[in-house]
């Protein structure tokens, strides 16, 4: 969704921008290119993979682009280790790329054989394997659950125990193995049994909705003045979390009305959606992976001051 990231985020030339999820640099090109000749672009991925592909692929734009390697939670962290205070813009596309899923030795996908990995960051300990192993059944279930909407999460859960135990989860295939067994695999079906499996333990070992609730949390402090986020989501918990958030930071002042100055912390943000914002079908045909994406944007807005009388902007 480059063209809606691009359309919110309204880049200007002279500015400093963040691609906090820059993966292979398809949105930090789009907005290198909108803020030209003079607008920087941070991009920040905690896969160094990632970042390798980006360096080549924008190696044209000079002293423009920085990378970084880090999670997008310590964005402010960054930020202050570049001596910059704010940003005029951010962009978050979470989950993971074509890229991770296209490489089996990643492990993050169930149609190739590879390790049970799942790590976007390969410099942290824990893998899906690890979790498999030292979380209890209930543990277990719990998370297939909650981040992957398994309505059968106990029975696969049971089942990767024992696989566990049996020295039978040596790879990815065995792990869908494992799931296809527990859940039977239907001919036709719309999404593969082992699908929402995956998708849990990858979250869960990359923490990813700690991390998108750590970076809420943060709003609207990395944000400039009339500065813009942009979110990109593919999980129905993490598309809320974002909806909640923006909706806290932009509900109405509740002051007394003999108040001049807002001290009630509303209003600090503007939501540009008013609902989420699907991608098209051209933009699925071209990339199917597109097809579960929610966005939504939101713009910080300067501390309102209440009109009435010693109020200098109603001053004569």
């Amino acid at each position: 969704m480059v063209e809606e990231v691009v359309s919110f985020m309204a880049p200007h030339t002279g500015r400093v921008y963040c691609d906090a999820t820059v993966g292979a640099g398809g949105h930090a090109l789009a907005i290198l290119e909108a803020s030209a000749p003079e607008g920087v672009l941070i991009g920040i991925d905690r896969d160094e993979k990632a970042l390798e592909s980006a360096a080549g692929r924008l190696s044209g734009y000079g002293s423009r682009l920085r990378l970084v390697h880090g999670r997008f939670s310590m964005l402010c962290e960054i930020l202050s280790s570049m001596n910059i205070d704010r940003v005029d813009g951010i962009v978050l596309d979470l989950g993971i790329s074509s890229m991770q899923v296209d490489r089996a030795e990643r492990g993050f996908s169930f149609q190739r054989e590879g390790p049970v990995d799942m790590r976007m960051d390969t410099s942290q300990s824990t893998t899906a394997a690890d979790l498999i192993d030292d979380l209890s059944e209930r543990e277990l279930a719990s998370i297939i659950y909650r981040y992957g909407e398994e309505r059968r999460s106990r029975k696969v859960a049971r089942a990767l125990k024992d696989s566990g135990r049996n020295g039978e989860l040596n790879s990815t295939l065995d792990l869908a193995g494992t799931v296809h067994r527990a859940l039977g695999k239907r001919s036709g079906a719309r999404i593969d049994s082992a699908t929402r499996t995956f998708q849990a333990l990858r979250m869960a070992v990359n923490d990813e909705i700690g991390e998108l609730e750590k970076v809420m949390e943060m709003l609207p402090g990395p944000l400039s003045d009339n500065g813009s986020i942009v979110v990109i989501s593919f999980h129905s918990l993490e598309d809320r979390i974002v909806k909640n958030r923006f909706n806290e930071l932009s509900r109405e002042c509740r002051c007394p009305a003999a108040q001049l100055e807002c001290s009630c912390d509303g209003a600090l943000m503007e939501k540009l959606t008013k609902k989420v914002v699907r991608p098209t079908e051209s933009e699925i045909d071209k990339n199917p992976r597109a097809r579960s994406a929610r966005l939504r944007a939101a713009r910080r807005v300067r501390p309102r001051f209440k009109p009435g009388k010693g109020n200098s902007a109603n001053e004569s």
